[in-house]
């Protein structure tokens, strides 16, 4: 027999504090601190291995035991995360319907453009530093997660904010090819021994 026992089911049997949260704020909360990276180790210690230190038995123990052992992070992860939160409630306000128009038609349109162009850029800028052909991949390979080739191996071709995406649960088998868009030009980022085949 296979049961599952839900995380807000968790909480109740370790009669652990009931919080109240609004419609959408733990997402917005969850968004700033993103960006305010406000519950990093470097603030609020490295949660794995304090739980493995604490010997108690009682959500109350953890609390007192991790209080004293971090006595100003909870405090201080607050203010990081209160201070994005000030600094973002204030662009929130700076958007209307054409600024979303605006964010729609870029995404769509220019990165949508720029970023297929921009592979093809890349894709050429390599094979022609190695001396190996290259073509872009056909519609069949782009299902299975290729860009292009050079030579005869696939890649993929990503901008570097994908190393930061914390959500990703794709496994990627093809050297991949970073690039960062600046304003002079693209840096890109590429191991060439993925091409000596």
């Amino acid at each position: 027999m296979k049961k599952k026992i839900s995380v807000a089911e968790v909480e109740q049997l370790s009669r652990a504090t009931q919080y109240d949260f609004p419609k959408y704020t733990t997402q917005i909360i969850n968004l700033v601190n993103s960006n305010a990276q406000g519950t990093r180790p470097n603030v609020v210690g490295q949660m794995s291995e304090l739980i493995q230190e604490f010997n108690g038995s009682t959500l109350e123990e953890w609390i007192a035991w991790y209080s004293q052992k971090q006595p100003n992070a909870i405090m201080d992860a607050t203010n990081k995360i209160y201070v994005m939160f000030l600094k973002m409630r204030e662009a929130f306000e700076k958007i209307d319907k054409t600024l979303i128009e605006n964010w729609v038609k870029d995404l769509v349109y220019t990165k949508t453009y720029c970023g297929l162009k921009f592979q093809e850029c890349i894709i050429a800028y390599i094979a022609n530093s190695l001396q190996k052909t290259y073509r872009l991949a056909n519609i069949e390979e782009e299902g299975k997660g290729i860009d292009g080739f050079i030579g005869e191996t696939p890649i993929q071709v990503k901008s570097t904010t994908y190393k930061l995406e914390e959500h990703l649960s794709e496994v990627i088998t093809v050297p991949i090819v970073y690039y960062d868009k600046k304003k002079d030009g693209i840096v890109i980022e590429y191991n060439p021994k993925d091409f000596q085949k």
